[in-house]
């Protein structure tokens, strides 16, 4: 009974949180919906989600959420290399510019005489698109003025 109480009460404290941490989320490039009342429900961050877009830039997107913070691009072969092609996916996990609210998926497929069959990824594709949507971000949030 006394870890119960100790759950609820710590979930209750959880849920009595400050307005002023969200409005400084929101402040610090938020790409936020904000419900009836004012507060923020759904964002990310806009740094990341426009240095991801800008990174990306090259290849066509199939879908974009700047609210839940997901990018799926399309299938997109290079000129030099027609017969592989690559599709990313970035998550933007955070409302803050940090190296760990970032995800990136690289997946890869080779054409052969059956058609397309998926491919390995080299492990350090996703590591330089995060490296390069991370610095691209910090080029962006130093730009606007922000600290």
């Amino acid at each position: 009974m006394r870890i119960l109480t100790i759950l609820l009460a710590t979930l209750w404290l959880a849920a009595c949180g400050s307005d002023d941490v969200m409005d400084d989320q929101a402040s610090a490039g938020s790409t936020a919906i904000t419900s009836s009342n004012g507060r923020i429900t759904v964002g990310v961050n806009s740094y990341l989600w426009r240095a991801s877009l800008d990174t990306l830039s090259f290849m066509p997107v199939r879908s974009a959420d700047p609210f839940g913070g997901v990018i799926l691009t399309d299938w997109y072969s290079a000129a030099n290399a027609p017969n592989d092609r690559m599709r990313v996916t970035v998550y933007i996990l955070d409302r803050r510019l940090r190296a760990d609210g970032l995800k990136v998926s690289v997946f890869r497929q080779s054409q052969s005489a059956q058609g397309w069959a998926d491919a390995a990824v080299n492990p350090e594709t996703a590591v330089k698109l995060e490296d390069a949507i991370l610095t691209r971000a910090r080029e962006l949030r130093l730009a606007s003025g922000g600290s």
